[in-house]
């Protein structure tokens, strides 16, 4: 992937936290909770990038460290050519239009003293303050028919809303400043089945007539597959895989990516009665102390020795398809 037709470049991304055990004493060290730890990708104009990982992989620090929601540690975080990491506030601000974010709980991100016309419009009054309040009531009512609210609902309070009427405001509220970019962090989990698949084709049906890039964050590799070109694995704040997605669930190569993979269940009920389940086995280690070498050696089918000596390089086996494993299917 050419660096000059990157929209996003991420390099070598670490987040860190400063945890104090209960009960400890003020004099006490507080441990270092590695929650991004060396994470690598970029993002082309247009492109969907899912990340996919157990809860807890680091998959929303990353999201949240990307528009700078959370400082990091070190690396690189490149937009448009503009490095963001070590930005002020003030320097970041004009980018803020350009990256929006959509939240897991829909209800919980909207602000129930604000009617719905108030929510859309905020970042627009925020980052286009001279906007005349005729321009902004006509693009509220505008971006809320791309989404599919009736514009007569625009008094109402988020609370008479149902979940996935809910999310589609939150889709809206990120639209209306005509983002580059949208960081969806899984914002489809909390709704019914029926809902997600109306929300994902709305994200599809969006992206395709204004051009988004999407970096969409989940935990169901069967949500992820619909709506990604490519699809990067996180385990404990660490890459095990990043590939095209009909090459991620056709051919992976990771052990983890193989058993997210397998644990994906199929809509025929013959077959999905009858196949055998492949269970991750033991759980998932803490961040605040990592294994030595590949993290996800301790509940790896394939581990050997070498996996606890060093941590195993990123390497390209073909056709964009990276893997970071000793022993890859």
């Amino acid at each position: 992937m050419s660096e000059n037709h990157a929209l996003l470049k991420v390099t070598d991304i670490k987040v860190d936290f400063n945890i104090k055990p209960d009960g400890a004493m003020p004099w006490t060290k507080p441990l270092k909770l590695h929650a991004v730890d060396g994470v690598s990708f970029e993002l082309n104009r247009g492109e969907t990038l899912g990340i996919v990982g157990e809860s807890g992989c680091g998959k929303s620090t990353l999201a949240r460290a990307i528009i700078s929601l959370v400082p990091t540690t070190s690396g690189s975080i490149v937009w448009l050519g503009d490095e963001l990491v070590g930005m002020s506030k003030a320097e970041m601000r004009p980018h803020r239009k350009e990256i929006q974010m959509i939240f897991q709980d829909p209800l919980a991100s909207l602000d129930p003293r604000m009617n719905i016309g108030e929510i859309i419009a905020e970042p627009l009054k925020t980052h286009f303050p001279k906007t005349p309040k005729n321009e902004v009531k006509e693009r509220v009512g505008e971006m809320m028919g791309k989404v599919g609210l009736l514009p007569n609902l625009v008094n109402r309070y988020p609370h008479e809303f149902s979940g996935g009427q809910c999310q589609r405001i939150g889709i809206a509220r990120a639209l209306i400043v005509a983002p580059k970019l949208i960081i969806c962090d899984e914002p489809v989990s909390a709704l019914d089945v029926s809902i997600q698949a109306q929300v994902i084709n709305l994200l599809k049906e969006l992206q395709q007539d204004l051009g988004l890039s999407l970096i969409f964050i989940a935990h169901d590799l069967s949500v992820v597959k619909h709506v990604s070109d490519r699809i990067l694995v996180l385990y404990l704040g660490n890459v095990m895989e990043v590939a095209k997605s009909s090459d991620l669930y056709n051919d992976p190569k990771h052990p983890y990516t193989n058993l997210l993979i397998a644990a994906v269940p199929i809509p025929d009920p013959e077959i999905e009665l009858n196949r055998k389940i492949v269970l991750i086995e033991g759980e998932l280690p803490s961040p605040l102390n990592p294994p030595s070498g590949c993290v996800f050696r301790t509940r790896c089918p394939r581990a050997k020795e070498k996996c606890a000596q060093d941590k195993p390089p990123m390497d390209d086996i073909g056709g964009g398809h990276l893997v970071a494993c000793y022993y890859p299917e």
